[in-house]
């Protein structure tokens, strides 16, 4: 019986399968649509604690300034924010092709190891440690337009003083290529002409962007732990022994050593402005006369060409005078620029420095006279 009413049944369908699913890449020329992110003006940077620490203890490890980095993270609604970091390695050696080589199979290492442990690996700008202040250099400002021009919002670089962090007040500064100097950068067009057509001076090469230290609870945690105030009876001796931050009176110190050296780089900055200025000065008298010698050609075909238009005869062909005289090129000026602003910066970072010196000096006679 039962056999019977399981045969009138009708039989059970196969459970549907579920074809998987099919990801398609978004064609280029819908991104622009499709990402809301790049339309957002890029107003301010937010630098996680740690990559404040990686970036600290980098400039403290490598040799004078040479230290610097990749920045990763994102950006969301105008902030960039940078959640990691990681240090760039100092090829020795003058082949600039083979060292380029180098540093980029570094970089893509770093960045596939870095995407298989599912870590941010969104290239956002790269950080460069300096001294005294003065940060303007030819690799810096190529380097950050590179990145200025193929990354979403530009990245951006972030300046490390280490001058200034050796006197107790960390200095981290972001900054971005300003339009004016971007669009003279991608003419290659840094003559006279073109400066003063885009108001170009060693100030308005790049615009400061707005940054924030976000630090995070497991830092504060370490840092907490590293800081200890002294416990009752026991000595501030034994305590700084075994503490990983012992006191450091660096800060107070009333030595002129960083004045000294501080005028030294003023003084050899203003030698290669110098040198820098020569070497235009002899390039301009060069094309000028150069140029002389093709408007005195000029004049005197017009005149050959007046005399013999008045006697009847067939008038001589105007020939090109760029192909027979070879008139240079206006050199750029871009290096004198940027060297002003190492003068500059140099200038404002002793202003800086000899004012906290003369506090210091002032505090330590007051104290003495009392």
């Amino acid at each position: 019986m039962a056999e019977a009413i399981a045969a009138s049944l009708p039989a059970q369908s196969a459970a549907p399968t579920i074809a998987a699913p099919v990801h398609e890449a978004i064609p280029t020329s819908m991104t622009k649509y499709i990402d809301v992110e790049a339309d957002i003006p890029l107003t301010g940077v937010q630098l996680d604690g740690m990559v404040v620490s990686k970036i600290l203890k980098h400039a403290r490890e490598a040799p004078a300034s040479s230290a610097h980095g990749l920045l990763l993270g994102l950006d969301l609604n105008g902030t960039l924010e940078i959640s990691n970091s990681f240090a760039l390695p100092q090829y020795s050696g003058d082949d600039d092709d083979k060292t380029s080589k180098m540093s980029a199979r570094y970089q893509a290492s770093m960045l596939r190891s870095l995407r298989e442990v599912q870590a941010d690996d969104s290239v956002v700008g790269f950080y460069q440690a300096t001294t005294l202040g003065a940060f303007f250099s030819q690799s810096l400002v190529e380097t950050q337009a590179i990145h200025q021009d193929k990354l979403r919002h530009g990245g951006v670089v972030v300046i490390h003083d280490i001058t200034s962090t050796a006197r107790g007040n960390a200095s981290f500064r972001a900054f971005r290529l300003t339009s004016a100097f971007m669009d003279a950068y991608k003419r290659k067009n840094f003559n006279s002409a073109s400066l003063a057509a885009h108001k170009l001076t060693f100030t308005s090469i790049l615009e400061e962007v707005p940054l924030t230290i976000r630090t995070n609870p497991l830092l504060s945690s370490f840092l907490g732990s590293l800081a200890q105030s002294t416990p009752s009876g026991v000595s501030p001796a034994a305590v700084s022994s075994e503490s990983a931050l012992p006191p450091s009176f660096s800060a107070l110190q009333l030595g002129s050593a960083g004045l000294t050296r501080n005028l030294e780089q003023i003084a050899e900055s203003i030698d290669h402005y110098r040198v820098e200025e020569g070497n235009l000065a002899y390039l301009s008298r060069q094309i000028a006369r150069e140029r002389a010698k093709a408007d005195n050609y000029v004049a005197k075909r017009k005149e050959e060409n007046a005399a013999r238009a008045a006697q009847g005869l067939p008038l001589l062909p105007e020939e090109d005078v760029n192909r027979m005289f070879k008139i240079p090129a206006e050199p750029s000026r871009l290096e004198s620029i940027l060297l002003l602003g190492q003068v500059d910066a140099y200038a404002k970072s002793l202003s800086g420095a000899a004012s906290g010196g003369l506090v210091k000096m002032y505090a330590a006679r007051t104290g003495g006279n009392a």
